[in-house]
């Protein structure tokens, strides 16, 4: 019977060669408890503060000290794109995002392209916008969000900016909250 090396904190990447590594999808990087296998086999169990989300290239430091540099598994995306023949490529995605982001859909953000994970709604918006929806396999780093971390929907009272509690406090309201509103000229 092996014994599970417990992690416990994150570090930022570290610089150091010849770390072991742990491949973990973007999924999987955004669980704060997970069991998993190093690279070289080694289990491992995640015991990192609710709310964590890992980068690939971020440092993980076990109980006995070890340092474990966390990399971005490869998996299958969409890859978004504006249509050449476009009067304004860059306007189109640009108008794409803004569509996913209203739906708070996790958006990787490079000059030219979008990636995101698979949706068969998604594709089908995306493409009656006229954009091109490719199918692609790489690792997947969305922005992390305005707030550092990304957005979070577990409602914690011990959230970590004023964006977040601003979030909490909108998402709280309820139609009677709304109803209550006074808004000013």
């Amino acid at each position: 019977m092996s014994t599970l090396l417990k992690i416990t904190e994150r570090l930022p990447p570290p610089d150091q060669p010849g770390l072991r590594e742990i491949v973990l999808s973007y999924g999987e990087r955004a669980r704060s408890r997970l069991r998993a296998v190093l690279e070289d086999g080694t289990e491992v169990g995640l015991f990192l503060p609710r709310g964590t989300q890992l980068r690939g290239g971020d440092g993980l430091r076990a109980e006995n000290g070890e340092v474990i540099r966390v990399r971005s598994a490869v998996e299958p995306l969409y890859r978004v794109t504006a249509p050449t023949d476009t009067a304004d490529p860059a306007f189109a995605l640009l108008r794409a995002a803004y569509h996913l982001g209203n739906r708070h859909v996790p958006l990787a953000l490079s000059p030219g392209e979008l990636l995101l994970e698979p949706d068969p709604v998604l594709r089908d918006m995306l493409q009656g916008l006229g954009m091109l929806v490719s199918e692609c396999l790489t690792a997947f780093e969305p922005e992390a969000g305005a707030y550092g971390g990304g957005h979070r929907h577990d409602h914690d009272e011990q959230a970590g900016s004023i964006g977040e509690l601003l979030s909490q406090q909108a998402h709280a309201r309820t139609a009677v909250d709304m109803a209550t509103l006074q808004f000013h000229r």
